[in-house]
């Protein structure tokens, strides 16, 4: 008797749908991950390079903390809020809004706390805003 031989195919593994299906779950965790980092502006505060200028007597100075409080002529306002600082300076505008208006703020008190104050001195008439510098570190 003559038997036939069985072919043997050939076994073999296709690997183009697992292919696929990687560069889909690779395409999934893509579009699926958020990709926000938080970045910080580095904020350099200015050095002064001149001479200190001389003590003004009749001179309005707004120190502002680093919680944002404010003082004005070494007392504490009870509000940080704009029309607390308003209703502050008002009363010594009546003195003459020609007064140096000198705004020292600390290093970490918010940008909004200083654009505050001069806003509302620019409102109420005051021309003559300093703002004060640290001097340059020895190095």
């Amino acid at each position: 008797m003559k038997f036939r031989r069985q072919r043997l195919d050939e076994v073999s593994v296709n690997l183009t749908p697992l292919i696929d299906v990687v560069f889909l779950l690779l395409i999934f965790f893509m579009v699926s991950t958020t990709f926000t980092r938080e970045t910080r502006l580095g904020v350099v505060l200015p050095e002064a390079s001149g001479l200190p200028q001389a003590e003004m007597t009749d001179q309005v100075e707004v120190v502002i903390s680093a919680a944002g409080e404010y003082r004005i002529n070494g007392e504490q306002l009870v509000r940080a809020d704009a029309d607390t600082l308003r209703s502050a300076l008002l009363a010594l505008s009546r003195e003459g809004t020609d007064r140096p208006l000198m705004i020292t703020a600390d290093a970490d008190s918010s940008h909004q706390s200083v654009v505050r104050v001069m806003d509302v001195a620019g409102q109420l008439g005051f021309v003559n805003i300093t703002i004060t510098t640290q001097e340059p570190a020895a190095d």
